[in-house]
């Protein structure tokens, strides 16, 4: 077992941006032996979460999945002589508020709908493994649409319904780079609301209309995020996904599908890239989605 944070790696993929990565190291598990939340869901798949800087000013990407981890990104962004620091949540999951009570001093930015499932969900979080207690929640809320500006660098927020309905897209226009959350993710997305996956297919169609060229998600292979990030193709793979997802209800025998399988075109194409820890992650999915169908 290793020390919460301390096989956290920092990056700087562009000029004024850091990226706090930790996970997908062989063997290792960073909070409990048993089952939880932060290893099986987040550390195990790789997690990265952000920081725009510019001057004294930084503007933090989700405050990532412990308070130790939280507290390198802020002692890493003090040092480096950053002391206004502001914070905006990409959606209401554990993995990307979990730090929130060492930013609870700042300003902490989320939509109406984020701060809306945080509150719902005030007593699942407390109870999860391991628990977020206290829930520090966002203290400025934005409806849709928010502009920003960190220093000399202009940010837009913009809400998008795809893996949550809550969902933040972060967007910086200079670098025409896009900071996706969980929005997309490599290789394949985690179906958390398996009733909305055709409101997500709209909103990936939207975001693909968008002036971008690279994106940084939240979950991802370390060495694309270092050298910069993704291409616009992984919205399409993404896409190919939900659709074929959406198709079990007529064609069953897509759940007997190994992952590389299911995917191979994108992978093919070098959108994605294989991952063998998703694979539960897509042996859950299936099972989210034929659920969905039964219940209705």
């Amino acid at each position: 077992m290793s020390a919460l944070g301390s096989t956290l790696r920092v990056h700087r993929p562009y000029p004024r941006v850091l990226a706090f990565y930790d996970g997908r190291v062989d063997g290792v598990r960073a909070y409990s032996d048993e089952p939880n939340w932060l290893d099986d869901g987040a550390y195990s798949l790789g997690v990265c979460s952000y920081a725009v800087v510019s001057g004294h000013e930084a503007l933090v990407y989700d405050t990532s999945i412990s308070l130790p981890h939280a507290r390198i990104i802020r002692k890493t962004l003090e040092d480096a002589g950053v002391r206004n620091i502001r914070v905006v949540l990409s959606h209401w999951h554990t993995d990307h508020i979990a730090g929130n009570e060492v930013f609870a001093d700042c300003e902490i930015i989320a939509n109406d709908l984020t701060e809306q499932a945080m509150r719902n969900n005030r007593i699942n979080l407390a109870n999860r493994t391991p628990p977020i207690h206290p829930l520090i929640m966002p203290n400025r809320i934005f409806h849709e649409t928010l502009q920003l500006r960190i220093g000399e660098v202009e940010v837009e927020l913009r809400h998008a319904d795809i893996h949550s309905h809550d969902g933040t897209i972060m967007i910086l226009p200079h670098l025409k780079l896009m900071f996706a959350g969980d929005t997309l993710e490599d290789p394949v997305t985690y179906v958390a609301e398996p009733k909305r996956l055709e409101h997500h297919l709209r909103d990936l169609d939207r975001i693909a209309t968008w002036n971008f060229e690279k994106i940084l998600p939240n979950h991802g292979a370390e060495e694309v995020i270092v050298a910069g990030g993704y291409e616009p193709g992984l919205i399409g793979a993404t896409r190919s996904y939900v659709q074929k997802l959406l198709r079990l209800r007529h064609e069953p025998e897509l759940a007997n599908m190994e992952l590389p399988a299911f995917i191979a075109d994108d992978l093919r194409s070098g959108s994605i890239r294989y991952f063998a820890p998703y694979e539960a992650v897509h042996r859950e999915n299936v099972k989210a989605v034929l659920s969905g169908y039964a219940d209705e």
